[in-house]
């Protein structure tokens, strides 16, 4: 759930000037409402044509102008930390003028429209209704012009409001605040994630920032305040005024910085009497004192004049603790400010009323002696008598490089010496080791140490079994294989297709090319007209148009065979019913022929901009058609 103390200003939408809605609400009116209007239709027609726009219009511009009110915080409802936060950046008196102007603008807008509807019912011709409808939208277009200017400032302090942080007043908060130029900056940089601009000269910070950092798993958020000068409230300026604010309305722990050097441009005396005015904000707050700039002079090194100062204003004020931004050296004031935080809001708590409702609901018994018997407590024999187990880390330690991760020397087992055994390896549900030999390896040596004899003895010589003839016939066998090889790579090589291969039917082979292959492989082939071989040809167009005719001509002699009626004829009794059926076809296809269309599937758009509507010029006239 959100937090409703937290106001999110950045989510406001951006402010249109009244010409710009009045342009937004008449176009989107045009779009979204009818177009055509004839005078020859009834008059309650046209009355209601005109009279939808009328309420189109007023209810666009009653919706815009109650989405701009809506967003804007209403200073009331808000937290009184964020109500004069915007008082001092815009007056509050000025933002409830301006948005007063444009909510009575919107009811100024719907009485317009409720007035205009009523003349509309006397309007007896499209020409009197259409003027109407003019005058209405006329005089609304005119009253959001004329609250033009409202509207530009309120985007400029929707602007201006989007760039004030987010503060959530009631989350543990440390409100830094001091001279200017005495290190708060600094420090909420040191102290948290936040990096703020750092200068040598005054008023660098011309706004609250926000930081964050965790003690004890609770978020605080630091604010660095800009500086403030010694004057009277009446006198202060915007940028202090935001000071003043957050002292005021934030339950925080203040932290006052003081520089202990005269770098800030201000004496230890004028800021120790800012603390004197602004005191009046710290009350009911727990207040923290910082020395700030002590790596540069010490406390000791001041004057003795300024260190009774010191003291007076310590024994008055509490104590004040020294830091330095410059080394870093701001631990101890974190800590201070975060604990005493703790403890103001732990008794804040206990003072509110909730605290009381739930205590009166506790009760804590407390138990009672019932004798003077001592009676210890009860610890275990065993638990007694065993030793603690050394650790891992402490046994690496001292067994150094001998040292090796056992992680089966924990496990409980019911039978100890199955502590190191092989898990099984389970394939398909069965065990692997099932199906290995047991003196698997106690074969394979007794194998090698066999084959090693029989190599010793010469068994696997191949010169000691074979004689000459045999040796010359292996070592033909060898070339003819190597032969071989060579003989189909080159084969592969030049059969390689680096072309598109026309199909084996489509090759022409001369019967002469075939013929003298045939010879030079000694078969004696003859040619001539007596042979099967010489009157063979290659298949030709002409020749299968001619088996193609013939076909059909033997087809066209056949009878057709009467066992499939054709799809005009299918169902039909005889000729006479036929004939009314296809009658009846022809009349239903008028209307789509008509329509100049094929079928009830055909949608094509003969002519998609016809010519008698797209030529020719205007006629005189306005163009809008509002």
């Amino acid at each position: 759930m959100a937090n409703p103390s937290v106001y999110n200003f950045k989510r406001i939408k951006p402010v249109p000037r009244g010409k710009g809605i009045v342009e937004i609400v008449l176009s989107k009116t045009q779009r979204k409402t009818a177009t055509v209007v004839h005078k020859k239709y009834e008059i309650g027609r046209i009355r209601r044509f005109y009279a939808t726009k009328i309420k189109f219009a007023q209810q666009a511009f009653h919706d815009r102008i109650s989405t701009i009110i809506a967003e804007f915080p209403k200073l009331n409802d808000i937290h009184p930390f964020y109500a004069d936060l915007i008082n001092v950046e815009v007056d509050k008196d000025h933002y409830k003028l301006a948005l007063g102007e444009i909510n009575n603008a919107k009811h100024l807008i719907d009485k317009i429209a409720k007035d205009y509807l009523r003349f509309l019912k006397y309007a007896d011709s499209l020409y009197r209704c259409k003027c109407l409808k003019r005058a209405a939208l006329g005089r609304m277009a005119k009253l959001m012009r004329q609250n033009s200017s409202a509207m530009t400032w309120l985007e400029e302090v929707r602007q201006k409001l989007a760039r004030m942080p987010t503060i959530d007043p009631n989350a543990p908060t440390i409100l830094l605040c001091g001279y200017p130029n005495v290190g708060k900056t600094s420090f909420l940089n040191k102290s948290t994630r936040a990096f703020g601009e750092v200068k040598p000269y005054a008023f660098t910070t011309q706004d609250l920032y926000v930081g964050h950092l965790e003690y004890e798993t609770i978020r605080f958020q630091v604010i660095d305040s800009p500086g403030l000068l010694e004057r009277p409230v009446q006198e202060r300026n915007t940028i202090e005024m935001k000071s003043i604010t957050a002292l005021a309305h934030l339950r925080s722990c203040i932290l006052f910085i003081l520089d202990i050097t005269d770098a800030c441009g201000a004496s230890l005396e004028k800021q120790i009497k800012l603390f004197d005015e602004i005191k009046v904000l710290f009350v009911n707050k727990p207040v923290i004192i910082a020395l700030n700039k002590v790596d540069v002079c010490k406390r000791s090194e001041l004057g003795e004049a300024e260190q009774d100062l010191l003291n007076q204003f310590e024994a008055a004020n509490g104590k004040i603790l020294e830091m330095s931004t410059g080394n870093d050296d701001i631990a101890e004031v974190k800590l201070k400010a975060c604990t005493e935080l703790l403890k103001y809001r732990v008794t804040r708590k206990l003072m509110g009323r909730d605290v009381s409702k739930i205590e009166n609901r506790l009760h804590v018994a407390m138990p009672v002696k019932r004798d003077d018997k001592e009676r210890l407590p009860f610890v275990p024999i065993e638990i007694q008598e065993a030793r603690p187990r050394k650790l891992e880390k402490e046994l690496e330690k001292e067994m150094g490089d001998e040292y090796f991760l056992d992680l089966k020397k924990n496990y409980r087992l019911k039978n100890e010496d199955e502590k190191y055994d092989i898990v099984p390896e389970i394939w398909n549900g069965k065990n692997v080791a099932d199906f290995v030999d047991p003196d698997l390896e106690r074969k394979l040596a007794a194998l090698k140490a066999e084959e090693a004899k029989r190599a010793e003895l010469g068994l696997y010589d191949p010169s000691s079994s074979e004689d000459e003839e045999d040796r010359e016939i292996r070592l033909k066998a060898e070339a003819i294989r190597e032969k071989k090889k060579l003989a189909m790579l080159v084969s592969g090589h030049k059969r390689r297709i680096k072309v598109p291969r026309l199909p084996r039917t489509a090759k022409k082979i001369e019967t002469e090319e075939v013929a003298s292959s045939f010879r030079k492989r000694g078969v004696d082939i003859k040619i001539g007209e007596e042979t099967n071989f010489g009157r063979a040809r290659s298949r030709s167009a002409a020749r299968v148009e001619s088996r193609k005719r013939k076909r059909d001509e033997s087809t066209a002699s056949r009878p057709r065979s009467t066992s499939r009626t054709p799809r005009d004829k299918s169902g039909l009794r005889d000729e006479v019913m036929r004939k009314k059926a296809k009658k009846m076809a022809n009349v239903a296809q008028r209307p789509i022929n008509l329509n100049a269309r094929k079928g009830e599937a055909d949608r094509r758009v003969l002519m998609a901009k016809p010519k008698h509507l797209f030529s020719g010029k205007r006629k005189l006239g306005k163009t809008t058609r509002r």
